[in-house]
């Protein structure tokens, strides 16, 4: 059975971009659910004892489990998400060797913002955006609902919740200003980093 982890980080930390009221009610009230909805779908199961991964890629495509694949994507998603985050900071700072990647890839780490900023605006309804690794090259993809990267075989380094539920008490309809301050204050590109050598 799954359990809500702490974040790793406070919930205040994030502001002024996001605000510990989001973040509470985001982590709390939303991870929180789709957890409870998972353990109790699979109690009982065969999938009682998977790992999260494996819970998603035996329910993808069956149209009898997708309960249990909309809520596993989505406590995967969101534990993948609270670590792409880190505490509010003015200076992005990429990690070398990353930032290497990203330029070779995209041609700048501006054009890759605006090509991440592009894609998740054009998601349309709820879902999330990607940075990720398709056969050793960076990649930006949408994906619906709760969908994660790893099914459309690329390694995932950072994710951002496009679901309105993210962001809605702080930006209203603004989805671009949200897109834009996680890009530019929030991404935890050590993170991104570490998942790029991995």
């Amino acid at each position: 059975m799954f359990t809500l982890k702490s974040l790793p980080y406070a919930a205040e930390a994030l502001a002024p971009h996001i605000s510990g009221r989001t973040m509470n009610l985001h982590h709390g009230k939303h991870h929180q659910a789709y957890i409870d909805n998972l353990n109790k779908l699979i109690e009982g199961t065969a999938y009682e004892k998977m790992e999260l991964e494996d819970i998603i890629k035996e329910t993808h495509g069956k149209e009898d489990l997708v309960s249990i694949f909309n809520n596993a994507g989505q406590v995967y998603n969101h534990f993948f998400f609270w670590e792409s985050l880190r505490p509010a900071q003015e200076t992005i700072n990429v990690p070398a060797d990353l930032l290497t990647q990203i330029d070779r890839d995209f041609g700048s780490f501006e054009k890759m913002a605006e090509q991440f900023k592009a894609v998740a605006l054009s998601q349309f309804g709820s879902g999330w955006t990607w940075l990720a690794l398709e056969e050793d090259k960076l990649k930006i993809i949408k994906a619906p609902n709760g969908e994660p990267a790893f099914l459309k075989g690329a390694k995932p380094l950072l994710a951002l919740d496009v679901w309105e539920h993210s962001y809605y008490l702080d930006y209203e309809n603004r989805r671009a200003e949200y897109v834009d301050a996680v890009l530019n204050h929030l991404f935890n590109w050590d993170f991104a980093a570490r998942n790029a050598i991995s």
